[in-house]
């Protein structure tokens, strides 16, 4: 099998809250993380499909560019997570939240023959998420 990754990078701020706690229990949940902070994020999204004969290539890149740019950097970059996109109404802005939310603005909009395999965001240089459209996968992984 043949994939293709293509690297996206945007800014945006969050806050870790929870409204039915205390302000105490969101701090021992959260830390520092419970006041609104920022991320300069890395997208890495991975296809798969078959390689044209002609073209030699998996997939369009002005295409797979136009289409990561619409439905995630222009939703997403300096955002506000929680407050500025209706999907996290309720649910906390995590790494974890943000790739199944990423994959589901992009998963079913490649052209025919291209498939979206694996969905990997770097919060910090340290840590990333990666999903791929199984939500028993969307698990941290630290980087050393």
């Amino acid at each position: 099998m043949i994939s293709l990754t293509k690297t996206f990078k945007f800014c945006a701020a969050h806050r870790y809250h929870n409204p039915r706690w205390s302000p105490e229990e969101n701090l021992a949940a959260f830390a520092d993380d419970h006041r609104i902070h920022g991320h300069n994020y890395e997208l890495e999204v991975s296809l798969t499909g078959e390689v044209d004969p002609d073209t030699g290539f998996l997939a369009d890149l002005g295409v797979v560019k136009a289409l990561v740019q619409q439905r995630v950097i222009d939703v997403l970059d300096h955002s506000q997570i929680e407050t500025d996109i209706p999907w996290f109404a309720n649910r906390q802005p995590t790494s974890e939240n943000l790739v199944i939310f990423i994959w589901d603005q992009i998963a079913s909009h490649f052209p025919d023959g291209v498939r979206l395999v694996r969905v990997r965001l770097y919060e910090t240089p340290s840590i990333f998420t990666e999903y791929d459209g199984d939500l028993s996968s969307a698990v941290p992984t630290a980087r050393t």
